[in-house]
C-alpha cells in the first residue's frame, strides 16, 4: 500500500499512509467503567462492584460509581462522538443490567441499549457490542462464578436476550473481552475481582469462558444471524532475554502458550496446545474439558479483535517470586528492557502491534481481525480549557503507522479502536490512570477532547494518517 499524498484540515499537504476502503476507526469503552447509575432501573451488583467495595482492593478507594456517567449522559456522549467522526463505536452490555443477578431479563436495562443503539445508528456511526467485559453478576460469583461450568450456560441465556433485542440491528459482536484477565487476573493473581489467587481455579476459568464463548456464537448465529461476531483476546508478543539461552526460549513458550495460544488455539483450531496442557497438568484443567467442549468452542468465528498496550520480554531467571497468576509457570521472570512507559508502567515499543498481527496471521491463516483497544494512559493536566496530551498523540500516531504496516505485510486488518474514548474508571487503578481522548472532569463530569482527540479525528475522516 503506497505513501500518498492529501491534505490536512489546515489546507497544507502532508504526507499520509492510506488505509483500506470501508476501514473501521472507532472507539471503546466498557459498561463498568463509564456507565455509572450502577443500582438504576434494575442493575444488581457485579463483581466488580463487589471487590472496588472492598477496602485495599482499588487505588484511592474508588468504585464504578459514577465512573463517567454515561449511562446518564449517553446521548451528550454519541453527540460528541458524531462531532470527533468517529465511524464506530466499541461499548460492552452490562450483564447485571440485562440479566439481574444472571437471572430473568431486565426490560429496563436492555432499554438502555435498545437507546444507546438507535442514537449511534441516527449520528451514522457504527454501533460494536461486547457481551462480557467482566461484569460477572455477584450472585453468579457466589455460586461458584467462572470455575462453575453452569456459568457458561447462564452466559448463554444472557447472550440471547442480547442478541434478540439488538441482533437486528448491531451489525460486530465479540462474545467476550480478554479471557486472559478475566481468568488469570480474577481468579490467579488476585489484581482484578472477583480477588481469588488460585492456579486450578485461573485455569477452570479459562476454559469454561471459552466454553462460553461458544455458546455465546450460537446464541449470536441464532438470533443475529447478518452480523459478524467473534472474540477479543489480547495478545502480546513474548520474547526471550537471551535468544541464545534455552531456557529463556523455554520460558518465553510457556508464557506465549498461556497468554495467547491457549485462547486461540481453542478457537481457532479446535484444541489446546499439547505442550501448555502439559505445563499446567498439575492444575487440573483437564477435568474440566468434557466431550463436544472443543466443538462448541471451535464454532467458525468471523474475525478476532486483538487488544495489544505491549509485549514481553521474559528469562528464565528465578528471582524467588511465585505467581500464581501464571501456572506452570510461576518462576518465570519478567525484564524491563529500559524503554519509555506509560503512566501505567508499560514499555512502549509500536512495532510490537505489527509483530503482533503478522504472527497472529502466520499461525492462524485467513482470519479477519480488528484492533478492538490500543491506547495509553498518561498525566493530562487539563489548562484552560485543553489537554496538550502530545506523548498520547505520538503514541497514538506510531501505533496506527504499526496497524498499516502490517496491512502492507498482508494482514486482512478490518478496523481500529482506540481505548478510550473517555476517561474513565480504570479496574484496580480506579480513576488515577486517564487513557481517554476525551478528558473528564469526575467532579462536574464536563468533556474536554483531548489534543489526541482531534489528531485521532483528522485520521478517521481522512482514513489515512495525517503526518502531523
Amino acid at each position: 500500500m503506497s505513501v500518498q499524498t492529501a491534505f490536512d484540515e489546515g489546507g497544507t499537504t502532508a504526507e499520509t499512509r492510506r488505509f483500506p476502503p470501508g476501514f473501521l476507526w472507532g472507539a471503546a469503552t466498557a459498561a463498568y467503567q463509564v456507565e455509572g447509575s450502577t443500582t438504576a432501573d434494575g442493575r444488581t451488583p457485579s463483581i466488580w462492584d463487589t471487590f472496588s467495595a472492598t477496602p485495599g482492593r482499588v487505588a484511592g478507594g474508588d468504585t464504578g460509581e459514577p465512573a463517567a456517567d454515561h449511562y446518564r449522559r449517553m446521548p451528550q456522549d454519541v453527540a460528541l462522538m458524531r462531532e470527533l467522526g468517529l465511524g464506530a463505536y466499541r461499548f460492552s452490555l452490562s450483564w447485571p443490567r440485562v440479566r439481574p443477578d444472571g437471572g430473568p431479563e431486565n426490560p429496563a436495562g436492555l432499554d438502555f441499549y435498545d437507546r444507546l443503539v438507535d442514537e449511534l445508528l441516527a449520528a451514522g456511526i457504527t454501533p460494536v457490542a461486547t457481551l462480557y467485559h467482566w461484569d460477572l453478576p455477584q450472585k453468579l460469583e457466589d455460586l461458584g462464578g467462572w470455575t462453575a461450568r453452569g456459568t457458561a450456560h447462564r452466559f448463554a441465556d444472557y447472550a440471547e436476550s442480547a442478541a434478540r433485542r439488538l441482533g437486528d440491528r448491531v451489525p460486530v459482536w465479540s462474545t467476550l473481552n480478554e479471557p486472559w484477565c478475566s481468568a488469570f487476573l480474577g481468579y490467579g493473581t488476585g489484581v482484578h475481582a472477583p480477588g481469588r489467587t488460585s492456579g486450578r481455579d485461573a485455569l477452570a476459568a479459562a476454559h469454561h469462558l471459552l466454553l462460553a464463548h461458544g455458546l455465546g456464537m450460537q446464541a449470536l448465529r441464532a438470533h443475529a444471524p447478518s452480523a459478524a461476531s467473534g472474540i477479543t483476546v489480547n495478545l502480546y508478543p513474548v520474547f526471550a532475554a537471551d535468544p541464545e539461552s534455552a531456557a529463556d526460549q523455554d520460558a518465553a513458550r510457556r508464557i506465549d502458550g498461556l497468554q495467547n495460544r491457549l485462547f486461540l488455539d481453542p478457537v481457532l483450531r479446535g484444541r489446546y496446545p499439547e505442550d501448555v496442557l502439559a505445563d499446567v497438568a498439575e492444575y487440573g484443567m483437564a477435568e474440566h474439558i468434557q466431550d463436544g467442549d472443543l466443538a462448541v468452542i471451535s464454532a467458525p468465528v468471523d474475525f478476532v479483535g486483538v487488544n495489544f498496550y505491549r509485549d514481553w520480554c521474559v528469562s528464565a531467571v528465578d528471582t524467588g517470586d511465585f505467581d500464581p497468576g501464571w501456572p506452570g509457570s510461576e518462576r518465570v521472570t519478567f525484564r524491563s528492557r529500559g524503554l519509555p512507559v506509560t503512566a501505567s508502567g508499560w514499555e512502549v515499543r509500536a512495532a510490537g502491534l505489527t509483530e503482533c498481527l503478522v504472527e497472529a496471521d502466520r499461525r492462524y491463516p485467513g482470519m479477519a481481525w480488528y484492533v478492538n483497544e490500543n491506547g495509553a494512559a498518561y498525566d493530562d493536566t487539563l489548562v484552560d480549557g485543553t489537554v496538550d496530551d502530545a506523548e498520547r498523540l505520538a503514541y497514538l500516531r506510531d501505533h496506527v503507522v504499526a496497524a498499516h504496516a502490517a496491512i502492507e505485510a498482508g494482514v486482512d486488518l478490518r478496523g481500529y479502536f482506540y481505548w478510550s474514548f473517555l476517561d474513565n474508571f480504570e479496574w484496580a487503578h480506579g480513576y488515577a490512570h486517564r487513557f481517554g481522548l476525551v478528558h473528564v472532569d469526575y467532579a462536574t463530569q464536563a468533556r474536554t477532547p483531548k489534543s489526541s482527540a482531534r489528531w485521532y479525528s483528522r485520521l478517521a475522516r481522512a482514513n489515512a494518517v495525517p503526518e502531523r
